[in-house]
């Protein structure tokens, strides 16, 4: 489905916007100056044994000291809008609702913002990138207690529509509300690391999560759209995050079947509450009985009237894979798939599409396009944008590769080519793209190893050095919508 695909450079429409995103934690590094509180990834990362191959953001990319000289490599780059994160601690760093402000962290995110602004650039900002107060975790629980964890939300997100909704046109509540509630709280790998193992309740903890964000998401939606939006003139939404999944069998009803229910379970889990101001999918209510929450009825009419307020579909997506129904045992009682088992090769040894240097990761620009089709039908009244989409390169470690990354420029290339198609052909609204990442920086727990940035970063130096990919997004988006100068330097 990777295999042998020329990349075509497609045109896309001239008010396609490029850009790139990143996330507060993963890059900004002065992880305890002028002001700033321990966020959950503070601790996490300096847990023992460590759980972060021994690394952590504390330095990260140095970002936090080299925001002018960032921002004109994207300026350079040719990008015109930036997604970005803001670290809750950095600006209010006990993170509650009583607590108080920090205007040095204030201030930093102004100077990025201005920065931006100066160069061109629109600030695309995303109030939560995984980075939730220390404090708040200790006190409550965090998504845990959702009144609790709302209220401190709301004021959270108050203060920051306040003081930069003047500039910011475009914000996002949460980033990939699944991984939060799977993979922080059912098999642990992400802050705040909760598994069955560590004592944690995985049968129902990642389901009151979920139900936690997307309440917290809408409240936060309607102060935006009553209190700021009139005057401000933004928008705002969620973004989400998933794979395509294709039959492992074709020729097996049960393997197609769970192909729709894996979506269903990874996407609409969130997008229908939030999109479409309804219920859970029925497929999950099915399966996960009493442990899935129920919305009351303000609930409901909360998430009705957001529902219509959300003006775009923010979609991370980076592979495809395959979905096997397992029928030769039963499910673990923490089970959050259906018993649905994920694969890269098919019934008939085929796989999905070639490996990155992270082998979950490959290229499947076709599964891309179906998925783009498939939201596009499940949301119809809303435009996407691809707010993530990249991968590391196979043998990145060596300077030569990770300068001259081909598998990234024929990965984004075939990627792209799959948004034209889908505009062009499927009919579907897509605004923009932005690259995951604008540099290498800390991935999480598999820390300073896969190098996903269009920009090397040297760890011991901090210094920056643009990959050939950079250049090639640069010139084919020029190219593609018609706005062609193009230059040979690299």
């Amino acid at each position: 489905m990777g295999y042998n695909l020329p990349v075509e450079n497609l045109k896309l429409p001239a008010v396609f916007t490029y850009g790139s995103a990143t996330a507060a934690y993963q890059i900004e590094g002065a992880a305890d100056r002028d002001g700033k509180g321990k966020s959950i990834w503070d601790v996490y990362t300096h847990l023992e044994p460590s759980r972060t191959n021994g690394e952590n953001g504390d330095v990260a990319c140095g970002h936090y000291d080299r925001v002018q000289d960032d921002v004109k490599l994207m300026a350079d780059l040719g990008m015109k809008t930036y997604r970005m994160s803001l670290s809750w601690t950095r600006i209010i760093p006990l993170g509650g609702r009583h607590d108080p402000v920090n205007e040095v962290g204030i201030a930093f995110y102004d100077k990025l913002i201005d920065a931006l602004l100066e160069h061109g650039i629109q600030p695309s900002v995303t109030l939560y990138h995984w980075d939730a107060p220390q404090t708040l975790y200790e006190r409550y629980g965090l998504f845990l207690d959702t009144a609790e964890f709302r209220a401190d939300f709301e004021h959270y997100a108050r203060l920051c529509f306040s003081r930069f909704g003047d500039r910011v046109k475009t914000w996002i509540t949460f980033n990939e509300p699944y991984i939060i509630s799977i993979f922080g709280h059912l098999n642990g790998t992400l802050a705040p690391g909760h598994c069955a193992e560590r004592g944690s309740d995985t049968v129902r903890e990642p389901w009151r999560v979920g139900h936690t964000l997307i309440l917290s998401h809408a409240a936060v939606t309607a102060i935006y759209a009553d209190e700021f939006q009139p005057t401000q003139q933004g928008r705002i939404s969620i973004v989400l995050n998933g794979h395509f999944y294709e039959p492992f069998d074709r020729s097996n009803p049960a393997d197609i079947a769970a192909a729709q229910t894996r979506l269903e379970f990874y996407i609409a889990w969130f997008g229908d509450p939030v999109f479409l101001g309804r219920d859970y999918p029925a497929c999950m209510r099915v399966y996960l009985g009493d442990r899935l929450p129920v919305f009351t009825e303000d609930d409901l009419d909360l998430l009705r009237a957001t529902s219509k307020i959300n003006s775009f579909y923010g979609m991370n997506h980076y592979s495809s894979k395959f979905a096997r129904q397992i029928t030769d045992r039963p499910p673990a009682k923490d089970d959050w798939t259906s018993n649905i088992e994920e694969l890269s090769t098919n019934i008939h040894g085929e796989e999905i599409g070639p490996a990155s240097s992270s082998a979950w990761l490959r290229i499947a620009p076709t599964g891309f396009r179906k998925l783009l089709n498939w939201v596009s039908s499940r949301y119809p009244h809303l435009p996407i944008i691809i707010t993530e989409n990249g991968c590391p390169c196979p043998g990145e470690t060596d300077m030569e590769v990770a300068k001259d990354d081909q598998f990234r420029q024929r990965y984004l290339g075939l990627y792209l080519d799959a948004i034209s198609r889908a505009i062009y052909e499927d009919g579907i609204e897509v605004q923009g793209y932005y690259v995951w990442s604008l540099m290498d920086n800390f991935e999480w727990s598999a820390g300073y190893g896969p190098r996903f940035g269009i920009i090397h970063v040297d760890y011991d130096t901090l210094g920056r050095t643009p990959k050939n990919s950079a250049y090639y997004l640069r010139d084919t988006m020029e190219q593609r919508r018609g706005t062609s100068s193009v230059r040979n330097d690299y």
